[in-house]
């Protein structure tokens, strides 16, 4: 008997960012969206995505790219946020699918965005019932008091790294390792697996 697929979308982004304060004027604004979908059912990693976007309100900063890898020339060619969020829903069920990250930040991030540009919010309505955060059950599964960061999290379950860490696409690609890690724990919330 065929069991029936459950798919997950994993997000990581990454912003716009400094390494102190952001120059006047400026905010943190999404300039990559990686997407990892995974069977749950299989535990497999289907496919890997990325959306790259660009910023109107800020500019990626030497400190972004050193960290990123991304660059202003880059994100130049990138789609806007409302394009990005439209591909999001499209392509990718995401008004539909459940969705984790790795933290709270990229909801937040996704929520404040979508509020600031009149966009809407790509993960129908934005509260915590459609997203996991996968650094809690993580923490949680493993008896953690403090929530590691996704490269700590891969060396404590024995997971490689890889790609580059802080690219999107590459991050969402570990943390959907690290969700299937938690899968075969049998931590991985039932509601958070479901299409």
């Amino acid at each position: 008997m065929r069991r029936e697929s459950a798919l997950l979308n994993v997000i990581d982004v990454e912003a716009t960012c400094w390494e102190g304060q952001p120059p006047p004027g400026s905010v943190n604004e999404i300039i990559e969206i990686g997407l990892t979908v995974v069977d749950v059912s299989a535990l497999r990693r289907v496919s890997r995505h990325r959306i790259v976007v660009r910023p109107v309100r800020s500019a990626v900063s030497g400190f972004c790219t050193a960290l990123t890898g991304l660059t202003q020339a880059e994100v130049e060619q990138g789609v806007p946020f409302a394009e990005a969020c439209r591909v999001l829903v499209e392509q990718h069920e995401a008004g539909e699918r459940p969705w984790a990250s790795w933290g709270e930040y990229d909801r937040r991030q996704f929520v404040r965005q979508s509020r600031a540009d009149g966009v809407a919010y790509p993960f129908g309505w934005p509260t915590q019932h459609t997203h996991t955060n996968a650094k809690a059950v993580f923490a949680a599964a493993y008896g953690l008091r403090k929530k590691p960061g996704m490269e700590r999290a891969l060396q404590i379950a024995g997971l490689p790294l890889e790609g580059r860490h802080h690219r999107g696409e590459d991050d969402a690609w570990n943390i959907a390792a690290l969700v299937l890690d938690l899968v075969g724990r049998g931590a991985w919330p039932v509601s958070a697996a479901v299409t």
